[in-house]
Formats: C-alpha cells, structure tokens, sequence
C-alpha cells in the first residue's frame, strides 16, 4: 500500500502494524499519569481566586493574613403566635434552655444571648441566640450533629415557640445530607447508561465496551496529567466532573464514529487491514478535525478571567486531547488485534435483526427513517430550511429577555427543606442578617485613630443611608492590621434591594468614610457582592470568548474542508442551536413554562455561569456531528457523486452513529437534568435539549436543506484562500476501493436526473 496521508491514517496504519506497542504504550501511559498525578497532588482554587473584582480581594487579604471565619451558628427562637414577645417569660426560659443545650454539647464557644448582644427583632417577636463551632471549621459539619439534637430537643420541650438553626456548619450538613449523594449518582449512572445504548447500537458486548473503556482510560489518564498541571492553573471538583462529562462523551464519540466505519467497511466486503485503513483515514481525520475543533472552544474558556472557569476550560480540553490520541492509536491497534472478536457476545435478538437489515441493504449502516425525512427536505429544500429554521428562531425568542443572576437559597434549593425555612424566617425578622457584606479593612496600623474614627462613620453611614437597618457589627484583628464589618443588607430576601444597598455602600458611603484616610483599603465582599462581582467578570468576557470559538473554529473548519461555504453554515447552525438551547433554559426556568415537565419551577432567572459554560460545551460538542456528517458529505463528493446524492449518502449513513452518539449524551446530561438543585438541573436539560436538537433538526433537516440549496456553492472557496494551509489530506487510494452496492435513490428523490447512488 501507498504511504497514508494525514496524521491520523499515519497513526492508524502504525498503530495497526505495531499492535502490541501500541496498546502497551498506552497502558504505560494511563499508568503512569496517574502515578505522577497522585504523588504530585492536586492544588484547588482557594476561594479569593473563585471570586472577582472587589469580592475576591476581600477574601484575598483575609487569606494573606491568615483570617479564617469560624462556622458561625444561629438559633432562631420566634413566637408562633402575636400575643408572645421576647420578654414574656416563657420566651427567655427557651433562650435560656438554648443556650445551656448548645453549650452543654461541648462543641461550641461563643455563645452570645440576644439580651445581651440586642438580636432581637423590630417587632419584638423573634431573637437570635449566636455562637461558634469549635475546631478547623472545615470540618464542623461532621461535628455539628449533637448541636442539632440539642437545638431539636429544647423546641419539642418548647412547642409554643419556634425553634431553628441555621448557620455554616449545619447548612453545610443539610445540603450534604440532602444532595451530597446526587452528583457521585449522576457521575456512577452515566456508566451503565451509556453501556446499556452502545449494546443496543452495536448489539455486541466487546464492540459495546471498547468505547466506554476509551472514554474512561482517558479520563483516568487525565485526571493524573491535571493533578500536575494544577500547581501552575488551580483545579476544583467542578472542573473534575466537567472533565468526566466532556471525556465520557467525546471519548465515547470518537471510538463510536471509527468502530461503525470499520465495521461498514467491512460490511461491504473489504479485508480487514483495508477496512482499518480506511475507517483511519476517514473517521480517524473527522475525530482529529472534531477533536481540534472541541479543544479551541474548551479552551475559550480560558479567557473568563474566573478560576473555576479556568480550571474547567483547561480539564476538558486536556482530556478531549487525549481521548483524540487514544482514538488514532489504541483503537485501531485494538480493532487489529481483536478483529472478528470484536463481535464477541452477541445480542441474539439484535444479532438477527441486524443481519436481517444487512441482508436487504447491502449493509445495516443506512437510516431508512432518515432516508424517508430526507425525500421531502430535498424535494423541497426551502420549504424545510422556512420551517425547521424558523421553529428554531420561534424557540430561541425567549432567550432575548433572559436574566442571569446567582441563585439564592431558596432558588436554588427546595423551600420545604427545614434548613431553607429556618434561613428565610431569619432573613425575614433580621434582614441581611444570614448573609451580611462584609466590610475588610486593611490598615497600616488599624487602632490609629484616623482609622477607628472612619470605621465608626462607617457604621453610621450604613445606616443612615439606608443601606443597612443594622445592626452593624465590627472585629478587630489588631496584630493583622484588618477589621472586619460585617453589614446585614436592607433587602433581606430581596436581591435586588441588596444590590442598590451594595451600590450605595460601594459608591457613597465606603469613599466618604474609609475611603479618604490614606493607606486604607476597604473592598467590600459578601454573596451579594461576589454575586455581582461574578456576573459582571462573565459579562466583560461573553464578547472575548465568543469571538475566540467562533474565529478559530470557522478557521479550523475553512482548513479542513476547503470550503468557505461550509465554515460559514457550520458556524450559523452550531449558533442556532446554541440560541435554541438558550430560548428553552429561559421559557422554563426563567419564566416557567413547561417547568413542571422537566420537575423544575420557574425561579427568575438563569443561573449565572451557565450562558457562557452551555455556549463553550455546546460549541464544542456540536462540531462532532457536524464535522463527522460533512465529512462523510464532502467524501462521497470526492469521489464523484454529484452534490445532492453526497448528501444523501452523508446523512443516511451516518444517521445511525450520530443518533447513538446523541442519545448517549442526551442520556447522560438527562440524569444531571434529575438532581434537585436548581443550577444542576438547568445546566443538565439546557445540554440535553440542544444536543437533541443539534443531532436532529440541525444535522437531519437544516444541514441537508441548506447544502441542497447550495448546490456546487458549498465548495466555493475563493482564490485569495488557497494560501491557506491544507488540512484534508484526501487519500486518493480509497476512492477505488471495492464495495458492495446499496440502495438506489428513487427518481423522486432528488431534483437532478436520477441516478443510482451506492451507499
């Protein structure tokens, strides 16, 4: 045989070769990337890194002078009817019983009654006794369990009163109890899931296999290599199961496209080495393209300026480069080696009906659903590019007016939970007390009097200037040279009541108070201020990052096709399905249509990372079916077939691989769509929505219509490109090769003059 062409082919044809050296060669490195990743150790984004603008330098000062906040409790004590007030007796026998209960535990300090620290609410009804877990409060929630009982103790022996807690530690403890489990679920189910639709797809259990044992040896492989990298860019939990659910997929993609080519090949009476040659040199080059493609627009991410986003960005982009590398190498070599084998355990029932399908078509790879939606789509080309299109237009509408913010308790978690009651109850009769500003000031010498003095009018101002109805509360860390202002924000449960009071502190109180001593610096954070901190980072980077995917992956696709009609559509239908993808999160979750199909509510708005993360996956995800798809198009082209049977050609045989791998992926982002926190189940039908879309309408119906449009215009590329670096690398070789006929395409089919077309 002639030299391949291509890296890819190259690979395959080595791999092929050197069986042993490279399966062996790849274990070696799966190994040994672990190996180093666990001595070396991973290093996690701190928190001032995971927060912007002022927020993050807030915490950063905290972090430098060693200022770690204890896990803060609070106990609510309320009358449950009007006629109770905090100085009826019953009322101080219940503080009083708190605060023995709590500090008879032993695991408490600073324990503070409201009639000595003045919580007690404006109408007199409500009272907060306050105190701190012992110990590193990292670890306070697996310590907290007695306080609690204790707590739940004195409010069965008080029923006439309500008594709660809430704070750092038993919050922590609530949502882990409540939702600890659901994402080690969600990682564990992707599994067998995507197991379960490979055995259906292949109807074999060692052709089943191979892909998730890719997926998972790269996944493995990178977590080690990330665990390195993580000494120069953070890494963070979110990062690792980002990575897992990006590597699952493309790794999964990847074996999947280059297994069903071999096997087709086969089908179609080619040896094996043959059939191996060309699944490398075709499915092998659309996986490297694809691959490529996914990594520029995981790296995008790299321009957010937000750590978490970085470390995510940088973790799927290493794990899609190796899931490629293991695809061009280990695979073929794998697919050598078992040859026949790979049909090994056999579905009886999938087995005959597989047969069977091959026996009427020359081969089980042709879609006869898709050949039936493609007859009318190409009879009609603009008719269905009007009505697809302009459904999805009608779809991405709602996405014009979407609102982003960062959740708030009770939006992002289920109200019924005591631990969610207890914080609204408090935040109702002590506005912004739950979860105050914070106020750091950083000094050269914190007790001069010019500081003291700013501090106090500080305080004052808050107040004054309505951003705060107090109390405000200060600690002084003398030998650190900080204080620390804690402010409960007049809106309480209002964010948007926050964000002004945060404004006015920001921009009125802050610069003629502590703003005009020389030396000092006060950057306000908070939730509210990280909040609006965060979505103001994202929203500076949307331009940046957008531009970035979508310039280089038009540049990756106008190299790889040769085309500059096929860079622009690829490039507006992966937009129009990223617009659906955004009209449909904010029709359910911001306005709530249709929520209670999906068991979400309508909360308000979008969570705010997740525009900017869903464009990024989507973008990236998207470009493996579509440049699988044109591929296999612009190849039976090569080969001499006229426009419109390419297309045909490049659809129906693709069809079956494409919906295999969609429904994977729809699978697997579907069980995220199922978890009970809000963000998690936005981010989960937000991907498995516009997956579905992407592999259906935008590659079965609007890519076929557009290109039968277009006629010999998708291959137009003009002569001021040609310059540009070649990155087809055809093999002329394969265009001879023998196989089996297929199908003809009826008269009716195709406007041209018929002509048969061999799939």
């Amino acid at each position: 045989m002639d030299r391949p062409r291509g890296l890819a082919a190259r690979a395959g044809s080595w791999s092929a070769r050197h069986r042993w050296a490279a399966v062996g060669g790849w274990v070696v490195f799966v190994i040994l990337a672990l190996a180093i990743g666990s001595m070396a150790g991973r290093t996690d984004v701190t928190d001032s890194e995971s927060m912007a603008g002022d927020a993050g330098r807030a915490a950063r000062i905290l972090e430098d002078a060693g200022i770690v906040d204890p896990a803060a409790e609070t106990v609510l004590v309320q009358a449950k009817n009007a006629g109770t007030t905090t100085s009826a007796p019953e009322f101080r026998r219940t503080v009083d019983a708190v605060i023995g209960a709590v500090r008879g535990t032993g695991e408490v300090t600073a324990v503070e009654s409201p009639y000595t620290s003045g919580a007690i609410s404006a109408d007199k009804r409500s009272a907060l006794v306050q105190f701190e877990m012992r110990g590193d409060p990292d670890d306070a929630s697996s310590r907290v369990q007695p306080v609690l009982d204790a707590v739940a103790k004195v409010g069965d022996t008080h029923p006439d009163l309500r008594v709660e807690q809430f704070g750092d530690a038993s919050g922590e403890k609530a949502f882990d109890d409540a939702f600890g489990d659901d994402f080690t679920k969600a990682e564990y189910s992707a599994l067998p899931v995507a197991l379960g639709i490979l055995l259906i797809a292949f109807g074999a259990l060692v052709a089943a296999l191979l892909p998730v044992a890719l997926a998972m040896s790269a996944f493995l492989a990178t977590t080690g290599l990330v665990a390195v990298v993580s000494h120069v860019v953070h890494m963070s939990d979110t990062a690792d199961s980002v990575m897992l659910l990006v590597g699952l997929a493309v790794g999964v993609d990847y074996c999947l496209f280059y297994l069903r080519r071999e096997r087709e090949e086969r089908e179609k009476g080619h040896d094996p080495q043959t059939a191996l040659r060309i699944a490398a040199a075709t499915s092998g080059r659309a996986i490297v393209v694809s691959g490529v493609t996914v990594i520029v627009a995981m790296a995008g991410m790299l321009f957010t300026g937000v750590a978490d986003f970085e470390a995510m960005g940088l973790a799927t982009l290493m794990v899609v480069a190796v899931a490629v590398v293991g695809s061009v190498t280990v695979l073929p070599a794998l697919l050598s080696l078992l040859g026949e084998r790979v049909e090994k355990g056999r579905l009886p029932f999938l087995g005959r009906r597989r047969r069977r399908a091959g026996g009427r078509r020359g081969g089980g790879n042709e879609s006869r659903f898709w050949r039936a939606v493609l007859r009318p789509v190409l009879r009609s080309p603009k008719a269905a590019l009007a009505i697809a299109g302009g459904a999805l237009v009608l779809i991405a509408l709602p996405a014009t007016g979407m609102k982003t913010a960062n959740l708030t308790l009770d939006q992002e978690f289920d109200s019924s939970m005591p631990i969610v009651a207890a914080y609204e109850r408090i935040n109702d009769a002590f506005p912004g007390g739950p979860d105050p500003a914070q106020v750091v000031v950083k000094a050269g010498d914190i007790d001069a009097p010019p500081v003291r003095q700013a501090i106090d009018r500080f305080r004052a101002e808050a107040v004054a200037k309505g951003a705060s109805k107090g109390p405000v509360e200060v600690a002084y860390h003398t030998r650190e040279n900080v204080a620390v202002i804690q402010v409960p924000l007049a809106g309480g449960a209002d964010e948007d009541v926050n964000q002004r009071s945060l404004a006015i502190l920001r921009t009125q109180v802050e610069p003629d108070t502590l703003g005009r001593v020389d030396g000092v610096t006060a950057p306000i954070g908070g939730s509210t201020a990280s909040s609006k901190d965060f979505n103001d980072k994202i929203g500076s980077a949307v331009v940046p990052v957008f531009l970035f995917v979508v310039v280089f992956a038009f540049l990756l696709m106008l190299m790889s096709f040769r085309s500059l009609t096929i860079a622009v559509t690829s490039i507006a239908l992966n937009l129009l399905s990223v617009g659906a993808a955004y009209g449909i999160l904010t029709a359910v979750f911001q306005h709530g249509w249709g929520a209670g199909l999906v068991g979400a509510t309508g909360v308000g708005a979008v969570v705010a990372w997740l525009p900017l993360f869903l464009f990024v996956i989507l973008f990236g995800l998207s470009m493996d079916y579509h440049v699988f798809v044109v591929s296999r198009i612009r190849e039976a082209r090569m080969a001499g077939r006229t426009t419109k049977d390419a297309v045909v050609h490049g659809v129906v045989t693709t069809a079956g691989v494409v919906t295999s791998a969609a429904v994977i992926m729809v699978a697997v982002f579907a069980i995220f769509g199922t978890l009970s926190m809000q963000s998690m189940k936005q981010m989960g039908v937000g991907l498995a929505a516009a997956v579905l879309i992407d592999a259906t309408v935008i590659r079965g119906v609007l890519l076929p219509a557009v290109m039968a449009l277009l006629g010999e215009r998708n291959w137009y590329l003009p002569k001021w490109l040609h310059r540009l670096p070649d990155l087809t690398h055809d093999d002329p070789a394969l265009a001879g090769a023998p196989a089996a006929p297929a199908a003809p395409v009826r008269p009716g089919d195709l406007d041209e003059r018929p002509q048969p077309v061999r799939l």
